[in-house]
């Protein structure tokens, strides 16, 4: 398999993964949940987005945003993503590092400010 087959499969079994999840916590009675859960990734690549256009982040810090993006989008990971919960747990251990550094760099509000979901996801994310 090259790295384009092995790029759509870890897209795919992550894409399976959080629809899952979104579709238990509908099952389950929490819409709201399941709501914030569905816009959560979306609204994590439009934080991605704003964070790396907005001057006030320091350009080592858009950097290591950058290079976070690359790792996700790499069909290589030191976990595999096929491996249920171990393989997106290192994602999720890089994505939080990244923006645990920006957050020390330019400050919660600047997060808050370019946001675009609930501010429980936000909550979450900032307790990271």
């Amino acid at each position: 398999m090259d790295w384009r087959g092995s790029l759509l499969l870890a897209l795919g079994a992550s894409a399976l993964l959080w629809v899952t999840g979104v579709a238990l916590l509908a099952v389950a009675g929490r819409r709201t949940e399941a709501r914030a859960l569905a816009r959560f990734i979306p609204d994590c690549l439009v934080l991605f987005k704003r964070l790396l256009g907005d001057d006030r982040i320091p350009r080592r810090r858009k950097l290591l945003l950058a290079a976070s993006v690359a790792y996700l989008a790499m069909p290589v990971d030191l976990v595999p993503d096929f491996i249920p919960v171990a393989g997106q747990l290192d994602d999720a251990i890089v994505v939080a590092l990244a923006l645990r550094s920006i957050k020390r760099a330019a400050g919660p509000a600047v997060i808050r400010e370019l946001w675009p979901g609930p501010p429980e996801s936000l909550a979450a994310l900032l307790r990271v």
